[in-house]
């Protein structure tokens, strides 16, 4: 079986998504499925630049294909994504996928518009009608409909998207929640639990609904602590900085790491901070930062959002109401003057951290796609 997965985006790509795609392709390819990822150019190799083996020959069964979306000359400093689909028919064409799986609602639509035979699977990950501007909330709820009724079949990062897709579209078939992944070690990492207080860490971006504004305002609360706080824009975390209280915790803003940077910062850190705040966005998330915390073996104390929920058990986290820098420094203070618990916890989430590697991901994806393959065409 052939699989085309369409990516509009650059690849590498300085958000998680760029992660996630590449990952995932990965772990569908090695379930036997042969996988061509096209996407728009970036700066670097995909599968190289997230240490994901492949871009080799088509006998590797996967590779990657950049595909443009800049405009003629002499516009070509504008991109469109009406460009890239373009560009993309004949890329279709000539390789006669069996499938297509999409994440953007315009490709979706398109594909279907200019190759209606061609089975093409849906994955959400938020509801983007809710996210939407309310100018543009009408617009994109069209675009929506649309997209889910021209899938095949559809996917959902959680059962909170799931469940909302259902309940504004009521597409009239099976929403599949697929959760993202992690890159998982055998062993759990060795940590210096008695010096948890100076090992707290947030890896991922800083947009507001992230929540570490009030990570920052939590600091304050904590002069005993160092904190490290991985990635975001140069604005971002200038606007971070400004912030911190002098009297607070040591915080360091370590910009944005590459994920083995990342993944090592994470191995030698005991608490991971989850701040999100009760946003429209943090409803839909399926946080591969949580993940990542997870299989580091990280203890963490987490806003208390029904996303999370799905994932974590009353007992498997320090819970604090999301939006209040109070909760997150008595949460993390709790873990500090517990560090024997602290360790239970990393322990546990380690352990949990199997049901949501790459490869169960791309298991239930790929089984998913066989059943698709069997449908009349």
């Amino acid at each position: 079986m052939k699989l085309l997965y369409v990516f509009p985006e650059p690849l590498p790509l300085p958000r998680a998504r760029g992660g996630q795609v590449v990952n995932t392709v990965a772990a569908i390819e090695r379930e036997g499925i042969e996988v061509l990822l096209a996407h728009a150019p970036g700066e670097g190799e995909p599968f190289a630049a997230y240490g994901v083996a492949g871009g080799g020959a088509i006998a590797s069964g996967l590779r990657a294909v950049a595909v443009s979306r800049a405009l003629p000359w002499p516009f070509a400093w504008l991109h469109s994504n009406r460009m890239f689909m373009r560009r993309l028919a004949p890329l279709i064409g000539r390789e006669r996928p069996d499938a297509v799986f999409v994440r953007h609602l315009k490709p979706a639509c398109a594909i279907r518009r200019r190759f209606p035979a061609l089975p093409i699977v849906y994955e959400a990950h938020e509801v983007f009608a809710d996210t939407a501007a309310p100018v543009k909330r009408a617009a994109i709820e069209r675009l929506e409909r649309d997209a889910l009724e021209a899938a095949t079949r559809l996917i959902a990062n959680s059962h909170a998207t799931a469940e909302r897709l259902q309940a504004l579209y009521a597409p009239g078939r099976e929403i599949a929640v697929i959760p993202n992944g992690v890159e998982r070690q055998t062993s759990m990492p060795a940590k210096d639990w008695a010096q948890i207080a100076g090992a707290i860490v947030y890896a991922g971006s800083l947009f507001p609904w992230k929540g570490t504004a009030e990570l920052v305002q939590a600091a304050a609360r904590l002069p005993e602590c160092a904190l490290t706080i991985a990635g975001g824009e140069e604005a971002e975390i200038a606007a971070l900085r400004s912030k911190v209280d002098p009297n607070g915790a040591r915080i360091e803003f370590a910009g944005r790491l590459s994920s083995d940077r990342v993944r090592m910062l994470l191995e030698r850190s005991c608490i991971g901070v989850l701040p999100n705040r009760a946003d429209a966005e943090s409803a839909f998330t399926s946080p591969i930062k949580l993940f990542e915390y997870m299989a580091a073996g990280c203890a963490v104390v987490a806003s208390n959002l029904p996303a999370l929920r799905e994932i974590l058990a009353e007992d498997d986290v320090v819970w604090a109401r999301a939006g209040d820098p109070e909760a997150l420094a008595a949460g993390i203070r709790a873990l500090i003057a517990d560090p024997a618990r602290a360790r239970l916890l990393g322990e546990r989430l380690y352990a949990k951290s199997a049901q949501y590697s790459w490869n169960a991901r791309g298991a239930r994806i790929a089984e998913l796609l066989r059943a698709l393959k069997r449908l009349p065409r």
